[in-house]
């Protein structure tokens, strides 16, 4: 079989976009069980209620579903089980310092396979509030109709 190159995108948190303000990414190796690779080879995750949690200085994600592989046996993982992940030493230090801080958070964003192996990419965030969650929405509807004007003039222009 080739070598995969590239990645291949499995799961996306858009709603973390929407509720926290992204201070900084960091991508992370997972330690997965093989019934897990295979499940998510099929394209079958969910990033929504799932949250890192440092601990004697390991990260861990909880709270990611990841459903049974169908073809697995007794050896099969549980869908929601903890997993640990891969990061170096000065970046859970650096996250250990941020998230102490008030109203930080680590939260999954992405779940992929980049060049054959299982990434999660986790950021830093700050919790939004109500009147923030608007504010972006409004921004982005005026950019929205920016775009339209902008697009609708270049074609009567060229007509």
């Amino acid at each position: 079989m080739a070598k995969e190159k590239g990645r291949k995108l499995i799961a996306q948190n858009k709603k973390a976009r929407h509720d926290y303000h992204i201070l900084d990414t960091y991508e992370a190796g997972l330690v997965l069980m093989g019934t897990e690779v295979k499940s998510l080879r099929q394209g079958r995750a969910s990033l929504v209620d799932g949250f890192v949690q440092l601990d004697g200085h390991e990260a861990w994600l909880h709270n990611v579903h990841v459903p049974e592989y169908s073809q697995g046996t007794w050896t099969n993982h549980s869908a929601r089980r903890k997993r640990k992940l891969l990061l170096h030493r000065e970046e859970i230090d650096k996250l250990e310092a941020k998230s102490q801080e008030t109203g930080h958070t680590i939260v999954p964003l992405a779940l992929y396979f980049k060049d054959g192996r299982a990434k999660i990419e986790i950021a830093l965030a700050k919790g939004k509030k109500e009147y923030d969650k608007r504010q972006t929405l409004r921004e982005k509807q005026d950019r929205r109709e920016a775009d339209r004007a902008i697009s609708a003039a270049r074609r009567k222009q060229r007509a």
